[in-house]
């Protein structure tokens, strides 16, 4: 833990600051320029808040498409070495990498060849953490804008965020995992084991060159079943805590991004400080849930042990990650139960790239809109008024995971055949499930490995979980910038709530839990909790 703080630590203003310099550059690069006119882009026009919404929308359904055809289409591109994937699985697949879930219902190193692992899955890796990115540089602007319709291009955003930010960390990321021993060739492996003597041909590939963007971008899909417990995604201790750092990284320094666009560093850092206390008090319960369970041992990767394991589940759960180091169902019930719980906070600790900076964002419009009612004066936040419409965005954006969750798991325990997929028996049956469409909502991606995922009903409701997750929360955020940008700023009044600072972030904290998390606690009731207390 003290490593990761104080790699974060020195990331977070240098990282941050070239965030911001991206997204107010005014220049195009020649080669970006190249892009734009191959595509029809002029990146000079502005987009209102309903032409990115568009835009956001148009490229996702674009991006399903393409990846569903590519699985299908697997024995022309694999030269006839490999099936056409499931059309279920493809299609659930496709949109798992869309929303930036990357939930796999299938084997990868054999269901899958080189080039859908390659050129499209690990690319979508790429421009699903542009997209998020996008949309809050996007919210961004709309608070520090003043009466104006635009918030930026989403083209240019996208362009500029995967060619300048995502490739070259992605790269040295990947140098870095090679050198560690992480895997990247075109062929299978031979592995003897000298204590038997016995030999096994395990599948290579282009391993960490995906698994830098995989964690890098907060997407969380592996090259193998077994993910980062896997010992050629993630073979010593050095590269675990390097993948939780890479994770780590770009969400703990948006916050210093917000803070330069808007003028106020110190906004930024209270966004951070709040992000930083609930990432360490949820690290801190994780342990705690872990070191109490006797006997611990199954399930967890023998060369990292309960606490390094817990440190990754805490970070891959408390963002839109989703790798697993350890197989999360196998954790001691309450463990499971905060690992549920981090998601369940809408993964704003510090939460996926983009997504986990909009979500607190629309938390402190919330927590402003509060503070305002208890001193008696309109709330306002960076000088813009909190309006009613702001409000009703607002909920709404709270309300679609939690209903999202709650409805499907509900309906999915009625459904028998959606049952039969979680084959477990009493309360860890209900969490399977639980944690499950908790994942897909909340565009996470791990599970608990109990489930069987291919089953085309479950994976109906799955892939509903993990778009209207992702794209209507995208569209609300969307929607309160442009409201926002539209607005002239308000100058500051003595009797205007400072929203920086220790009182605002214990404000902003406390809303955070209240009005996210603790809407599931009747259902965390039903599966964790019970099943820790029969135990």
């Amino acid at each position: 833990m003290a490593i990761l703080i104080v790699a974060l630590a020195a990331v977070h203003c240098p990282l941050g600051a070239y965030l911001a310099r991206v997204a107010d550059d005014g220049r195009h690069l020649r080669f970006e320029r190249w892009i734009y006119r191959a595509s029809g882009v002029a990146p000079e026009g502005e987009q209102t808040w309903k032409a990115y919404a568009r835009s956001v929308v148009v490229f996702s359904v674009a991006g399903v498409i393409l990846l569903y055809a590519a699985q299908r289409l697997q024995p022309l591109l694999s030269g006839g070495q490999l099936a056409g994937v499931d059309p279920w699985v493809a299609m659930n697949t496709a949109v798992s990498f869309i929303t930036n879930t990357n939930w796999q219902a299938y084997v990868p190193e054999s269901t899958l060849g080189f080039v859908v692992q390659m050129a499209f899955l690990a690319v979508q890796n790429f421009l699903s953490a542009a997209v998020g990115i996008a949309v809050a540089f996007a919210l961004v602007r709309g608070f520090a804008r003043k009466g104006t319709d635009s918030l930026g291009n989403f083209w240019v955003d996208l362009t500029r965020i995967t060619f300048r930010v995502l490739l070259p960390l992605a790269a040295i990321a990947a140098v870095v995992l090679v050198i560690a021993g992480v895997v990247q060739n075109f062929w299978p492996t031979a592995v003897t084991n000298p204590l038997t003597s016995v030999s096994q041909t395990i599948p290579g590939g282009p391993v960490a060159s995906q698994e830098a963007i995989k964690e890098l971008g907060t997407n969380g899909g592996g090259y193998f079943n077994a993910n980062s417990a896997h010992p050629f995604e993630n073979p010593n201790a050095f590269t675990n805590v390097f993948e939780v750092f890479l994770l780590l990284a770009i969400p703990f320094s948006l916050p210093y991004t917000f803070g330069r666009m808007v003028g106020s560093r110190k906004q930024g850092y209270t966004i951070l400080t709040v992000m930083g206390s609930l990432w360490l008090l949820a690290e801190g319960l994780m342990a705690w849930a872990i070191a109490a369970w006797p006997n611990l041992g199954e399930g967890l990767e023998q060369r990292f042990g309960p606490a390094a394991s817990g440190i990754f589940a805490t970070a891959t759960t408390l963002t839109s990650t989703g790798a697993v180091d350890a197989a999360h169902d196998s954790l001691p019930p309450l463990a499971g139960g905060m690992a549920m719980f981090d998601m369940m906070l809408g993964e704003v600790a510090p939460g996926g790239v983009g997504s986990g900076l909009y979500g607190m964002l629309v938390l402190a419009v919330v927590a402003v809109f509060l503070g305002g009612l208890m001193v008696g004066r309109t709330p306002e936040y960076l000088g813009k008024k909190v309006q009613a419409r702001h409000m009703t965005l607002a909920a709404l954006y709270l309300l679609v995971t939690p209903v999202l969750v709650l409805v499907l798991t509900g309906a999915a325990v009625l459904i028998p055949s959606v049952v039969a997929a979680a084959p477990a028996q009493g309360p860890h049956q209900f969490s399977e499930l639980l944690y499950a469409f908790t994942s897909g909502a909340n565009n996470n991606g791990s599970a608990f490995a109990g489930l069987t995922a291919s089953d085309p009903l479950f994976s109906t409701l799955m892939n509903v979980a993990m778009w209207v997750g992702r794209v209507l929360p995208m569209v609300l955020v969307l929607a309160l910038a442009g409201s926002f940008a539209r607005q002239e700023p308000i100058p500051p009044s003595p009797g205007t709530l400072a929203t920086y600072g220790p009182l605002f972030a214990g404000l902003l904290g406390t809303v955070t839990v209240l009005f996210t998390a603790l809407n599931y606690f009747p259902a965390l009731a039903l599966g964790p909790i019970a099943e820790g207390t029969i135990r």
